[in-house]
């Protein structure tokens, strides 16, 4: 597939690069933190980042003076999985360059969402990259053998364990954490422990 960057025009209806910030503290910070043996982790909150100059500065001018958390989501992956979605723009700061797989929620139809409306973009390491809230993404994809490392910027609390609901309606039946609507392909592990399964077409791999 073509993989666009997130200085391409193509990108502004999924997000926009912030202009501004001093990454270089945040991404040492990053990077002295070890990589899993395989596959992807994620935390939400991080203290040695959220510990960087940088957590105000996103703060007060990136979500307005909104409490947030500054995770990372890192390790090796080259599938998309799942897409998901939360209500507030995702920022994302790379130690590497990475690609997002991203689809607009406005493509599910019926709780589903054909793969082939999944668009690719490259990032490179230190920009801080807005996700906007309608644009449906999730784990980074590396660009080398070596893996990927992202902070995670959302609203404090997002992602975290949350009760499972009485569903009112459909969307309902996606919600996968807090603040986290989540659809997985049937071949991702997602699926098997009980995402719904939205996807369909390829489990696109780049």
């Amino acid at each position: 597939m073509t993989i666009y960057s997130v200085f391409d025009p193509e990108f502004a209806e999924f997000g926009k690069v912030l202009d501004g910030y001093d990454t270089a503290e945040l991404v040492k910070a990053m990077e002295a933190i070890d990589m899993p043996a395989e596959g992807v982790a994620y935390e939400p909150g991080i203290d040695s980042l959220e510990a960087c100059g940088i957590m105000k500065q996103l703060t007060d001018n990136g979500f307005g003076g909104m409490p947030i958390e500054l995770g990372m989501c890192w390790g090796y992956n080259k599938a998309l999985n799942c897409l998901e979605y939360h209500r507030n723009s995702e920022i994302n700061i790379g130690a590497t360059d990475f690609v997002l797989l991203l689809a607009k929620q406005e493509k599910i139809v019926n709780g589903k969402l054909d793969t082939a409306d999944v668009v690719a973009f490259k990032a490179p390491a230190g920009a801080v990259v807005e996700v906007y809230a309608t644009s449906l993404h999730y784990a980074p994809c590396m660009v080398t053998d070596d893996g990927f490392r992202v902070a995670v910027v959302l609203p404090k609390g997002t992602n975290t364990d949350i009760d499972k609901l009485d569903a009112k309606n459909e969307e309902d039946k996606w919600l996968w954490a807090r603040n986290k609507w989540l659809i997985a392909h049937a071949d991702s592990a997602e699926a098997k422990q009980g995402a719904y399964v939205g996807l369909v077409g390829e489990n696109i791999s780049i």
